[in-house]
C-alpha cells in the first residue's frame, strides 16, 4: 500500500515537471514583436518614407511611415509635441507599435487618448494612401440611421447629431449653447458644411475657434463610431497644392481693412451715406478683438445716465482718461472721443444695439460704462448687431482675404492689394480705412517692443497680428506709444479668458493666496496688475457671490467653462482654493462691513460698493495679468487721417480703433476701447466720405 502511494506521488511529480518544462519552452520560443522584422515584410505599399499630419488634442500630430523594399511597413515615427504628456503623449508609443504589428492604420485606439489616437490613425491612413497602397478597404460603411455624440467644447458640451446612409454622411446638426458668441458659434455653423463636403472628420478647424472645432469633430467621431464606422476608413484630406492664383481687380469708393468693431462701424456709417464699400477680413468671420470685449462702453452725458440720475460730464471723462493714461494721451483725441461718446450711444440705439446698463469701471470717477441690459459681454452683443446691419445694408464683406499692401500713387493712397486662396486682388479705391486692430496676438511684435512680456498670456483675437501697422509704416506712417502694452489684471491663465471688469465693478474683491485683499480692486488696470504680480505666485482670486452672479450674465460663461470654484460657505470655498478658511472669512467680514459703512478703511475703494458679498453660494476664479490691449499704433489726427513721419497727412489714408495710438496713452481705462472703435469708426468714415466727395 505504501509502495503504491509512493509510485503515484512520483508519477504526479513527473507530470508537473514535464508541464513546467513545456510552458517554459512555449514562453521562451514564442515569437516576440520585432519592428525590424517588418523590413522585409511583404505588403502592398511602394517603398519609401511617407509623412502626413492630422489634428491632435494640442496641435498637429505627424506620422512618418517607412515602407521597406518588399512593401511592408518597416518603421513608424510619430511626433506630437503638444499632446498632453501623461495622456496622448503616453499613448503614442503604443500606437506606433500597433501600426507596425498590424501593418495597417486600422488599429485600436488607446483608451483615454481618443483624440490623439484618432489623429495618429488619420495621419497614418493619409501616409499609407500616399504610399500607393490601401489604408482601408472599400471606404467607410455605416449602419443607416441617426446618431448623437458629445464632446467638451470651450464653454461646455457640444452635441453633434449625424444622419448616415450605408456609405455617406447625409446630415449634421450641431448644438453648443455655451460656446463663445461670434467665435465658437461661427465654428458651430461653419464646420458641418466642411464635413459634409469632405465626407470625413479630417477637415481644418475654423481659425480662432480651434477648441470648439475639435469638440465638433470629436463628437462626430463618437457618433460615427456608434454607427459602426471604422474611422480609419474615412477619406483623408488631400494635401494642399500651391495652385496659381488668379489676378482680379475691383473698384470701390472706400475699402476698409478689418471687420472688427471699428471696421464695421465705419462700413455701416459710410454705406448709410451712399458710398460703395468693400470690407476686407483676413479671418473667416467678423468681430476681431471687439468680440473679446466683455465690460461695456464708456460715454458721458448720455440719456441713459440722465434717466438713471447719474451725474457725469464730458470734462470728467476727459480727465479720468488722461489720468488713467498717465498724461501720455493725445488730449485732442481724448476730447474728440469724450465729446462724441453720447452721440455714439444714440447711434448704437438707432441700429438696434442699446447699452442701457450703466456701472463703474476701474479709473472712472462716475458710473459711465454702458453695457447690454442683461449684463452680457458687450463685444459679442455689438458684433451680432453690427453684422445684422451689415447684412441689411448688403455691404460686401470679403472673408478669408488678407490685405498685404497699401497702393500709393505719389504719396496718395489709392487702394489695397489683398489675397485669398483663389485670387490676388488689386482693389482701387478713393479712400482706405485701416481698422486692423492691434498686435496683441503677435509674439514677435510684442517681444520687439516689450521683451519683458515674452511668453505672457494674451486675451487678443487670432487676427490681432499688427498687419495694419506694418502696412502703414511701409507708406511712411508715423507710430506713437508703440511700446505701451496693457496687462489686464483678471485673466484666467489656462483658457486666456478675460474676467470682465464688471465683476469687480459690481462688487467682487481680489484676495491673494493668504486670503487677504491687497489693493483697491478698481484702480487702473496697470496698477492692479502690478499689485497682483507682487503677491505669492504672482496671481490672485476674484471672489463674488450668488447675488452678483444673478445680476451679471457674463458670469454664466465662466461657470459653464469650468473655471469657477463654488461653495455654499466661505470656509468651504477657502478649503477648495487652499486658503486659510479663518482668514478668508475675516476678509469677507471686513469687506461686508466696509460696504455697510461705505468706508473701505483698508484700501480706500469708494466705487462698486452697492452690495456686499453675503448671498451663498460663493465663487472664486484664479486669475493673473494677461496682455489685453496694445495702446500704441499708427499716428492719427482728430479726423482720423494718418500722419507720416514728417508730420504731414497721408492723403487717402484713415485709421480707427486699436491700430492707432495716442488715444489711451500709457494705460487704457476699461470701457474706453469700445468708445474708441465706435466714435473713431464714425469719424474715420465721415472723413473718408468727405474726401471721396472732393
Amino acid at each position: 500500500m505504501n509502495s503504491d502511494i509512493m509510485k503515484v506521488r512520483i508519477l504526479r511529480a513527473l507530470v508537473c515537471v514535464l508541464a513546467i518544462a513545456l510552458v517554459a519552452t512555449l514562453i521562451i520560443d514564442k515569437p516576440k514583436f520585432d519592428p525590424s522584422a517588418n523590413d522585409n515584410a511583404s505588403g502592398s505599399y511602394t517603398p519609401g518614407t511617407y509623412t502626413a499630419v492630422a489634428n491632435g488634442f494640442g496641435g498637429d500630430v505627424e506620422v512618418a511611415i517607412t515602407v521597406g523594399d518588399n512593401g511592408g511597413i518597416s518603421s513608424v515615427e510619430i511626433t506630437g509635441d503638444k499632446e498632453t504628456p501623461e495622456v496622448g503623449g503616453a499613448a503614442i508609443p503604443t500606437l506606433k507599435d500597433s501600426i507596425l504589428e498590424k501593418q495597417s492604420a486600422d488599429i485600436d485606439g488607446v483608451s483615454g487618448a481618443t483624440i490623439t489616437s484618432t489623429a495618429v490613425k488619420t495621419a497614418a491612413a493619409k501616409a499609407l494612401s500616399e504610399a500607393g497602397g490601401s489604408a482601408s478597404a472599400g471606404g467607410p460603411s455605416f449602419n443607416p440611421g441617426t446618431y448623437t455624440g458629445t464632446a467638451k467644447g470651450f464653454g461646455g458640451d457640444v452635441e453633434v447629431t449625424v444622419t448616415v446612409s450605408e456609405s455617406t454622411i447625409d446630415d449634421i446638426q450641431v448644438a453648443g449653447d455655451n460656446e463663445t458668441e461670434n467665435i465658437g458659434t461661427f465654428a458651430l455653423s461653419m464646420m458641418p458644411d466642411r464635413i459634409l463636403e469632405a465626407q470625413t472628420t479630417d477637415v481644418d478647424a475654423v481659425s480662432g475657434a480651434t477648441v470648439t472645432s475639435k469638440a465638433i469633430l470629436l463628437a462626430l467621431q463618437d457618433a460615427l463610431t456608434q454607427a459602426g464606422c471604422d474611422l480609419s476608413t474615412l477619406p483623408v484630406k488631400p494635401a494642399k497644392e500651391n495652385a496659381t492664383k488668379t489676378d482680379k481687380t475691383l473698384d470701390t469708393d472706400i475699402v476698409i481693412i478689418g471687420a472688427g468693431g471699428a471696421g464695421m462701424t465705419a462700413a455701416i456709417n459710410a454705406t448709410e451715406q451712399g458710398k460703395d464699400v468693400i470690407l476686407l477680413e483676413m479671418m473667416p468671420y467678423a468681430g476681431g478683438n471687439t468680440t473679446k470685449a466683455t465690460g461695456g462702453m464708456n460715454a458721458a452725458e448720455t440719456h441713459y445716465q440722465k434717466e438713471q440720475g447719474i451725474d457725469d460730464s464730458v470734462e470728467t471723462f476727459i480727465e479720468d482718461t488722461m489720468e488713467g493714461g498717465h498724461q501720455m494721451n493725445n488730449r485732442d483725441l481724448v476730447t474728440e472721443m469724450a465729446e462724441n461718446s453720447a452721440d455714439a450711444i444714440d447711434w448704437l440705439d438707432s441700429i438696434g444695439a442699446p447699452l442701457p446698463k450703466v456701472g463703474f469701471s476701474g479709473g472712472a470717477t462716475n458710473a459711465r460704462i454702458h453695457a447690454p441690459e442683461d449684463g452680457s459681454g458687450v463685444g459679442a452683443f455689438l458684433v451680432t448687431r453690427f453684422l445684422n446691419k451689415v447684412d441689411e445694408l448688403g455691404i460686401n464683406v470679403m472673408y478669408d482675404t488678407k490685405a498685404t499692401e497699401l497702393i500709393s500713387d505719389n504719396g496718395t493712397i489709392v487702394g489695397v492689394k489683398a489675397e485669398s486662396d483663389e485670387f490676388n486682388y488689386t482693389i482701387n479705391a478713393k479712400a482706405v480705412i485701416l481698422a486692423t486692430g492691434g498686435f496683441g496676438n503677435n509674439q514677435d511684435m510684442i517681444v520687439k517692443y516689450r521683451s519683458d512680456l515674452k511668453g505672457t498670456v494674451s486675451t487678443s483675437a487670432p487676427g490681432a497680428m499688427g498687419d495694419g501697422i506694418v502696412m502703414a509704416e511701409k507708406v511712411g506712417a508715423d507710430l506713437v506709444d508703440i511700446d505701451q502694452i496693457q496687462l489686464h489684471p483678471t485673466v484666467e491663465q489656462g483658457t486666456s479668458m478675460l474676467i470682465t471688469e464688471s465683476v469687480r465693478g459690481d462688487g467682487a474683491i481680489l484676495v491673494n493666496q493668504e486670503g487677504k485683499r491687497f489693493t483697491n480692486e478698481l484702480l487702473t488696470r496697470d496698477v492692479v496688475s502690478a499689485a497682483e504680480l507682487e503677491q505669492t505666485g504672482g496671481y490672485a482670486y476674484i471672489i463674488f457671490d450668488q447675488r452678483l452672479r444673478d445680476g451679471l450674465k457674463a458670469i454664466e460663461k465662466y461657470v459653464s467653462t469650468g473655471i469657477t470654484i463654488q461653495s455654499d460657505t466661505i470656509e468651504g470655498l477657502a478649503e477648495q482654493i487652499d486658503v486659510d478658511p479663518k482668514v478668508l472669512a475675516e476678509t469677507l467680514e471686513t469687506w461686508n462691513k466696509a460696504v455697510a459703512d461705505q468706508n473701505d478703511a483698508e484700501f480706500g475703494r469708494d466705487t462698486g460698493m452697492e452690495n456686499d458679498l453675503s448671498v451663498a453660494p460663493y465663487y472664486a476664479i484664479k486669475i493673473a495679468p494677461g496682455i489685453h490691449h496694445t495702446m500704441g499704433g499708427v499716428k492719427i489726427d482728430t479726423n482720423c487721417q494718418v500722419i507720416d513721419t514728417d508730420g504731414s497727412v497721408i492723403p487717402g489714408l484713415y485709421a480707427a480703433g486699436e491700430v492707432t495710438g495716442g488715444v489711451h496713452g500709457g494705460n487704457r481705462i476699461g470701457g474706453n476701447a469700445v468708445a474708441d472703435i465706435v466714435v473713431f469708426g464714425q469719424v474715420a468714415s465721415d472723413s473718408a466720405v468727405e474726401y471721396c466727395d472732393k
